[in-house]
């Protein structure tokens, strides 16, 4: 991969000034993808660089698929906020971030994707991260984030081996929602709200009340044998 932020010696460059030492934590776990929610990339990249904003990410991935180092990986980056995953608070020091540039209100254009494909297993290879630990801002986040949104493709990545994804929903008779939700990673939130987090990333267009379609997608995500691989 060529990214961006290369200087003339070849060296990486990392222009946010917006990171510290990660706290409690020796090497990162978690992977969170978010979108940018600006206009453009020069939008999101001068705010991801600005140290009066007081946010960043570790890379910035442009329409194009091509990934921008802002800050080094060993770093913590302030991309998360408040929230939690699988009982880690604290998920800037736990996590490396990605900002996808998008507004949140279109598709990921292929190259964009492809490029996050190509990323995703660089990361995943260089700090043995396995696809139960590439998370959305909406899952760790619950009713305060949305991203990466309903437009980003899951099942696209969990077929790369890049994310987790359930083949068929469980049958027979699944535990309570709340059960599974808690054994996926879902941090505490009023169950309307988890709800909704976990149908943005799982089962895409349910509405109205929770439903036996709802229980059954969640138990089958939650005994995918991929989240053995990442209990807190």
């Amino acid at each position: 991969m060529e990214p961006g932020g290369v200087s003339s010696s070849g060296a990486l460059t990392f222009p946010s000034p917006n990171h510290g030492e990660r706290r409690g934590v020796q090497r990162p776990d978690l992977i969170v993808l978010h979108y940018t929610g600006m206009a453009d990339a020069a939008s999101a990249r001068a705010r991801l660089c600005d140290p009066e904003a007081e946010v960043s990410a570790h890379w910035l991935l442009h329409e194009d698929g091509r990934a921008e180092p802002l800050v080094a990986e060993d770093r913590r980056a302030w991309h998360a906020g408040a929230g939690s995953w699988r009982g880690r608070g604290d998920v800037n020091s736990h996590s490396i971030g990605i900002e996808i540039v998008n507004p949140g209100d279109r598709p990921f254009p292929a190259a964009q994707m492809a490029g996050l494909e190509r990323l995703l297993r660089d990361i995943m290879g260089r700090w043995g991260i396995g696809p139960a630990g590439v998370i959305g801002h909406s899952d760790m986040a619950p009713g305060r984030k949305t991203d990466p949104g309903p437009r980003f493709d899951w099942r696209r990545l969990a077929r790369e081996g890049l994310a987790i994804w359930p083949d068929t929903p469980q049958e027979g008779n699944p535990p309570p929602l709340e059960d599974s939700l808690t054994r996926i990673g879902y941090p505490p939130a009023d169950a309307q709200t988890r709800l909704a987090a976990f149908r943005a990333r799982f089962h895409p267009g349910a509405e109205g009340p929770e439903s036996d379609a709802d229980r059954s997608v969640a138990a089958a995500v939650a005994s995918l044998p991929q989240l053995g691989e990442t209990l807190a």
